[in-house]
């Protein structure tokens, strides 16, 4: 509300938003945050002490309901570790949420998809910052997963019975320094070319919004030379 000018202090922000009904503030890591003008607030009489327990008994509620006070022996999920978050089940359903979320804007030809039995022989060439950077395949409040756990376009492809090649073109996903002899190279030699583009957190994340949706740096150029 503070950037929105509806109120100039966070005093005010506290009590508006109080009495507004809200009871939750994503301010993790920040000192200087609202909810620490709720004394001053109530001291003030700004909010009222039966306002200020109805805003916090849901909340205390929940967390009971979630189990947050119960001791850990009590909690069926503080026994869980990796073997089982990275279980041979778990590691195939998000196999099965990934193939079942991509979305196929065009086919021309009939191109998708490939088939293993097909694949002998045929020359693959995965290019782009995001061929085979682990670190920008995850976006903004995304975990951070072992390394070991992480399949990117090209390790993926790898497993695949053809010949792949592999050309980045630019490190990052800024894409302002770029080879187009390596991309070309790598293109031109493959019977079939699978380009990884876009942008991740170097580029935007909250707070940190774009005023277009154009490729950034030279990641326009890379497309076009990888299908030329």
């Amino acid at each position: 509300m503070l950037g929105h000018r509806y109120t100039r202090t966070f005093l005010e922000t506290a009590v508006a938003s109080m009495n507004a009904g809200c009871n939750l503030e994503l301010s993790y890591g920040l000192r200087n945050n609202v909810f620490m003008r709720i004394p001053q607030a109530l001291a003030m009489g700004n909010i009222t002490l039966q306002t200020l327990r109805d805003r916090v008994r849901p909340l205390f509620y929940t967390r009971m309901r979630l189990g947050e006070f119960d001791p850990p022996a009590m909690n069926p999920y503080s026994t869980l570790d990796l073997s089982a978050v990275q279980s041979p089940e778990h590691r195939n359903l998000s196999l099965e949420a990934a193939v079942k979320s991509f979305v196929l804007l065009k086919n021309e030809r009939g191109t998708l998809p490939l088939r293993a039995r097909d694949l002998p022989g045929t020359r693959l060439a995965v290019v782009g910052p995001f061929a085979d950077n682990p670190r920008v395949l995850f976006g903004d409040y995304a975990p951070v997963p072992e390394p070991r756990y992480i399949y990117t376009p090209r390790r993926g492809l790898e497993a695949l019975p053809a010949n792949v090649s592999f050309a980045a073109g630019c490190r990052e996903p800024r894409c302002r320094e770029y080879s187009a002899a390596e991309v070309t190279r790598v293109a031109g030699a493959a019977d079939v070319v699978v380009v990884c583009l876009g942008t991740g957190v170097d580029v935007e994340m909250e707070a940190k919004d774009r005023s277009d949706l154009s490729l950034p740096g030279h990641q326009l150029e890379l497309l076009q030379d990888a299908v030329r």
